[in-house]
């Protein structure tokens, strides 16, 4: 079992942190479902004020829900449509800070109020998309984009 504390005094020492543990979470196993579990559950245990984190997988063209934590979610998200769906068409991240104002934004849980997402890119491949939403608007930031950013850049062979 893993235990890890994460203490950080800024966010950018938090989300180096967050890589570091999700990097030893995630050696030498090969299962991308179970990396994308247990980076899900780091996830939701380590960052303060989120109401779901998971990953959405690339299968033929569509997001597939994949391992998460929070409420029960969409399955099935077109390429194009939310924010999920934004950020794999692009293969941009897209930070939201208000969802209600994000042109076709699906609501799987209406309390979600902000929302990021990161695409997973492997050998110039979408994987699929890490997902983050918050109750709170704004509660993320560009900080938070750039150490989401890092920690995918660091495991994307482990979810792929």
């Amino acid at each position: 079992m893993f235990e890890f504390r994460i203490e950080a005094a800024d966010k950018a020492d938090f989300y180096r942190q967050i890589a570091d543990a999700a990097d030893a979470l995630t050696h030498g196993e090969p299962d991308a479902i179970a990396n994308m579990a247990n980076v899900a559950a780091l996830l939701w245990d380590a960052m303060p004020n989120l109401n779901w984190a998971g990953f959405y997988r690339n299968v033929d063209g569509t997001l597939v829900l994949g391992p998460f934590q929070g409420k029960t979610a969409c399955i099935r998200i077109p390429f194009g449509k939310g924010v999920c769906g934004a950020a794999a068409e692009s293969r941009e991240t897209q930070l939201v800070e208000d969802v209600h104002a994000f042109p076709g934004h699906i609501a799987c849980d209406s309390a979600s109020a902000s929302e990021l997402v990161v695409p997973i890119l492997h050998d110039g491949q979408l994987i699929g998309v890490l997902d983050l939403d918050s109750p709170s608007p704004a509660r993320f930031d560009a900080e938070d984009a750039k150490g989401c950013e890092a920690l995918i850049a660091r495991i994307a062979d482990r979810l792929a």
